[in-house]
C-alpha cells in the first residue's frame, strides 16, 4: 500500500529549477532512501512534502491515496508527517520535555501546562523505542546523538507515521550512527514509514529497502537496495563511474616542515584536552590523525590556528615558532586550514562568493586600492577559481548560503589552495559530502601533496584516513596512542580493525 505519492513535483527559485517534474512512490512501512549529489534537490523535495515549500503549479501530493494540499508544516504534522532536520530545531536552554511539547502543550482543566501528563507520554514513547532519555535534562547538555533522539521523540509525540530524516548521520559519531540504525529498525518494526535523505552509500545498504535517485533536480529511477551494489548506486547518482577508493602513488617525502613539541591545551572546562602531544609533518606527505570525536581534535586545531591558547609547548612551521600568534600571523606563516564546520568557521554565509574567496586578502592588492574594494578584481579572481574547481552554479554574486554543502566546501578548498600554503590542516574535509564531491576533494588533496605541500588530515571517517594517509597517528585522550607507517597501512589487511582497537584505548602502542 502506498503511504505517499508525488506526481509532477517541480520547484523553481528564480531561474534555478531545484525539482523538475519528479514522480515518487513511498510504500507504507518501508525505509526509503533519497539519494543524490549535494544540490541535486533532495532537501527541497522533502521540504515540499513537509509543507515548508509549496510546489509549482501542476504538482500533486497524495497521502494514503488521498490528494492533499501541504500548505504548511502544521498541515504536514496534522496529517502524520514528521521531519528531523539536519540542523536540529531545538531550544537549547529548554529541557527535553519543554522542547518535545513546544507548541502542542497539554493543558489541565484550569489552563496550565499539564507537565505530568506530558512526561508520562514521553517516557512511554521513549521506552517503546529504547531511547533512554530523561525528560527533565537540559537540551544544551546533551550529545549530538541524544539531541537527535529528542527530535525523533518530538515527531512521535505528534503522532507521526511518516518520518523524514535529512542527512541524519552527518553530525553523528560512529557509535551514534550505529545507535541511529537501531532506532530506524525499531521504528520500522513499529510500522512507521521512514524517508532518509542521504548520499552515504553504506548507510543505504545498511538500513534502506528501496532507494530513489535524484540527479540535477530530476528523478532517475528507484532501485531495490538488496540487488544494487554501492558502485552502481554511485554511478547512477553522479551520472558517471566514481572511484570509491582513491588511487595514489607513493609519497615523495621531503624535509620536516611542521613540528609540535610537548603541546598542552585546555578545553572550555579548563581541563587538559591536549596533554603532551608531539607530532612531526614533512613536505610531500599526508599525515592522518585518527581518533574518536572528543579526544582533543577540535582543541588541537584551534590551538594550531590561533583560536585557542596553548598552555605550554611549541608549534613550529619552517622552524619559526608560531605558538599563540594571532590567526592572521599564523596564516602569514603559510599555514592554511579547511575547518571542521564550513558554515561557522569557513565561510561568512551572507557574504557573496566573491567576498568569501578573499577573506584573508581583502585588504591586499589587487583586491583593494587605497582602502577601496575593487569589485572587478574580486569577480575576476572568483570566476577563475569557480571554473578551476567546478563550483556551481557559475554565479560568483550568489551568497554562500545559497550553494550546496559540496560547493561551499569547494569554495574553502579553492581559497586555501590559491593562497599557496606550505602546510594545510584538513579537518573533516569531506563531512556531509556526496561520493562525487568526496572523490574530487581527495584528488585535490593528493595533487597538493604531490606539489610538495604538507597536509595534516584529521577525520572521524576511518576509511578516509586509511585511504589518503601516508602515515597515521592515533589520538586518544589528547595524546598519540600509536603511529603507523606507510608499509603497515598498505600491507595490513585488517588495518581498520587494528586502528579501531587503538582508538578505543586498546592494543599495544
Amino acid at each position: 500500500m502506498l503511504a505517499l505519492e508525488l506526481k509532477n513535483i517541480s520547484k523553481s527559485f528564480g531561474l534555478f529549477k531545484a525539482n523538475d517534474s519528479i514522480n515518487l512512490s513511498i510504500y507504507s512501512g518501508e525505509v526509503h532512501a533519497i539519494l543524490g549529489e549535494n544540490g541535486a534537490g533532495k532537501s527541497t523535495l522533502m521540504k515540499i512534502i513537509f509543507g515548508l515549500y509549496q510546489p509549482d503549479e501542476g504538482g500533486e501530493i497524495f497521502l494514503h491515496g488521498k490528494k492533499i494540499s501541504m500548505t504548511s508544516a502544521r498541515t504536514a504534522i496534522k496529517n502524520g508527517i514528521g521531519m528531523v532536520h539536519q540542523h536540529f530545531m531545538l531550544v537549547r536552554p529548554f529541557s527535553i520535555l519543554q522542547n518535545i511539547i513546544l507548541g502542542v502543550e497539554p493543558r489541565t482543566w484550569y489552563g496550565s501546562i499539564n507537565y505530568k501528563k506530558a512526561k508520562e507520554e514521553i517516557l512511554k514513547i521513549s521506552q517503546t523505542y529504547h531511547f533512554n532519555i530523561q525528560p527533565d535534562a537540559i537540551t544544551d547538555t546533551l550529545s549530538v546523538g541524544s539531541q537527535q533522539r529528542v527530535e525523533i521523540l518530538k515527531t512521535l509525540y505528534r503522532n507521526a507515521n511518516i518520518l523524514i530524516f535529512d542527512e541524519p548521520t552527518a553530525v553523528l559519531t560512529p557509535q551514534e550512527i550505529v545507535d541511529f540504525y537501531r532506532i530506524v529498525k525499531n521504528l520500522k518494526k513499529e510500522g512507521k514509514t521512514i524517508i532518509i535523505i542521504t548520499h552515504k552509500l553504506h548507510e543505504i545498504k545498511e538500513i534502506a529497502d528501496r532507494c530513489s535517485i535524484i540527479r540535477k533536480g530530476q528523478f532517475i529511477e528507484t532501485v531495490d537496495v538488496a540487488t544494487a551494489s554501492e558502485e552502481e548506486l554511485a554511478s547512477k547518482m553522479v551520472g558517471r563511474n566514481v572511484e570509491l577508493k582513491v588511487s595514489k602513488t607513493k609519497a615523495n617525502v621531503g624535509k620536516e616542515i611542521f613540528k609540535i613539541n610537548n603541546l598542552k591545551v585546555k578545553n572550555s572546562k579548563n581541563l587538559l584536552a591536549i596533554n603532551g602531544l608531539n607530532l612531526s609533518l614533512k613536505k610531500g606527505e599526508i599525515l592522518g590523525l585518527a581518533g574518536i570525536d572528543g579526544n582533543g581534535q577540535s582543541e588541537l586545531v584551534e590551538s594550531l590556528t590561533g583560536l585557542r591558547r596553548v598552555e605550554s609547548g611549541d608549534i613550529l612551521i619552517n622552524q619559526h615558532i608560531i605558538t599563540n600568534l594571532s590567526p592572521k600571523n599564523i596564516y602569514d606563516h603559510k599555514l592554511a586550514m579547511i575547518p571542521e564546520d564550513r558554515q561557522r568557521r569557513g565561510l561568512i554565509m551572507d557574504f557573496k562568493i566573491t567576498e568569501n574567496f578573499v577573506l584573508q586578502n581583502i585588504s591586499k592588492k589587487p583586491f583593494s586600492h587605497y582602502g577601496i574594494i575593487v569589485e572587478k578584481e574580486l569577480k575576476k579572481f572568483a570566476d577563475n577559481l569557480m571554473e578551476r574547481f567546478d563550483i556551481r552554479p557559475r554565479n560568483s554574486q550568489l551568497l554562500a548560503r545559497n550553494l550546496s554543502g559540496g560547493n561551499q566546501q569547494k569554495i574553502i578548498l579553492a581559497r586555501e589552495i590559491a593562497n599557496n600554503p606550505d602546510v594545510l590542516i584538513a579537518f573533516q574535509p569531506t563531512r556531509g559530502l556526496d561520493v562525487g564531491a568526496i572523490e574530487y576533494i581527495h584528488l585535490e588533496l593528493l595533487k597538493l601533496r604531490d606539489l610538495g605541500k604538507a597536509i595534516l588530515l584529521i577525520s572521524y571517517e576511518l576509511d578516509e584516513v586509511i585511504n589518503l594517509s601516508d602515515r597515521i597517528e592515533v589520538l586518544v585522550e589528547g595524546k598519540i596512542r600509536a603511529s603507523l607507517d606507510n608499509d603497515m597501512i598498505q600491507n595490513n589487511k585488517s588495518i581498520k580493525e587494528h586502528i579501531g582497537l587503538f582508538m578505543a584505548g586498546g592494543g599495544e602502542a
